[in-house]
């Protein structure tokens, strides 16, 4: 019995013979297993030295095309993980983009599960999707597989504020992104313009953002050699469910026994909770504690109105689609788009200043430091 290593390069001596090799052929050819061509296809891939395409494997970027119709009259599909908080908008972008070239959108919706964003998939590739808007699971072996899925199928698929993981390097999945740990990095710099020399940090525990902006938050305070022996960094539970109330007095114990007087709050429902939490206990918003919300969604309704980072989610949606039909257009020669927008900071009365909205080129705003 042939080892792995010889297989893959007889698999590999195939594809460059041919072009295009069906997985069958191999199995035939090797004389093993389908789960086991399987295995090995997915090995090549994962280390970019084949393309998946239906039923087979290609050479990387070579190989037939699939037609390339116009984008007048392509319908779209979108896996969504929610209709509800953060992608209404996204939605909305993607609807505008692909109505204005003509198109359809046909939006599904999962629950941040794989063998769920897959399911949904399906369907809309059955009901005839010319290309595809996913924002799928990412984590553990069954996001992973998911991806590789996805990566090989005959309609093009755009990530939405998902980025292949390290395991896949060189996985073909164009992808459209904000990047949540600059947008973190906006706050703290704002705040830190401010004199906060100490600024906490609140995430929302169930979050799928949370990582990121943790990440930017850190490396924000490192950049500007900030404090963070004993500054408050925790997870609590979404505003409103059980656990919450006790979560938010004990972020609000840290910060007046550690003399933090600045947060940054993910998301806008958190940080209207925490100001009603610590107006009940007689501390002034922005007199004892400067707020600053991640997500902007009904922050300026907050009471005193919050500055918050706003992510570009209308744009980010008509960008991911945009991606799609320029895909749908060019499938062959297009190289792989990774498109990252940059969030906005607008400054309002809970940080005690009103200056106006910060931007990219705000003084000090300083993201390649981060």
């Amino acid at each position: 019995m042939r080892l792995a290593a010889q297989r893959r390069e007889l698999i590999l001596a195939a594809v460059r013979a041919h072009g295009v090799v069906r997985l069958a052929d191999l199995v035939d050819q090797l004389g093993v297993t389908a789960v086991t061509v399987r295995r090995d296809v997915t090995a090549l891939a994962d280390r970019g030295l084949v393309s998946r395409v239906h039923g087979g494997i290609t050479m990387p970027h070579h190989g037939d095309p699939p037609p390339s119709p116009r984008s007048a009259h392509t319908l779209v599909g979108m896996v969504a993980p929610s209709e509800e908080y953060y992608w209404p908008a996204v939605i909305q972008g993607a609807q505008a983009a692909v109505t204005a070239a003509g198109g359809r959108l046909a939006l599904r919706t999962s629950c941040y599960d794989a063998a769920e964003d897959r399911r949904q998939v399906v369907k809309l590739l059955e009901r005839g999707v010319q290309a595809l808007l996913v924002a799928p699971s990412t984590t553990g072996a069954a996001g992973i597989d998911l991806l590789r899925w996805l990566s090989g199928l005959s309609a093009p698929v755009v990530l939405i504020e998902r980025m292949p993981p390290a395991e896949l390097p060189t996985i073909g999945l164009d992808a459209a992104v904000t990047d949540h740990a600059l947008g973190a990095g906006l706050a703290v710099r704002h705040l830190a313009t401010l004199g906060h020399r100490d600024v906490g940090l609140v995430l929302s525990r169930l979050s799928p953002h949370r990582a990121a902006i943790r990440d930017g938050w850190s490396a924000a305070l490192t950049s500007l050699d900030l404090s963070s022996g004993g500054v408050p960094a925790l997870d609590v539970p979404p505003y409103g469910t059980a656990g919450w109330a006790e979560a938010c007095d004990d972020v609000l114990d840290r910060c007046v026994r550690a003399g933090v007087r600045a947060l940054l709050v993910h998301a806008d429902r958190e940080a209207i909770g925490l100001l009603e939490r610590a107006r009940d206990r007689g501390l002034d918003v922005p007199g004892d504690l400067a707020v600053v919300s991640y997500d902007d969604e009904v922050a300026a309704a907050s009471d005193p109105p919050l500055t918050a980072v706003r992510p570009q989610k209308h744009r980010l949606g008509a960008l991911a689609a945009q991606l799609a039909l320029a895909r749908v257009a060019d499938p062959l020669d297009r190289p792989v788009h990774r498109v990252t927008l940059w969030p906005s900071l607008t400054v309002r009365e809970s940080c005690g200043t009103s200056q106006p909205p910060v931007g990219r080129t705000s003084a000090f705003v300083e993201p390649m430091n981060d």
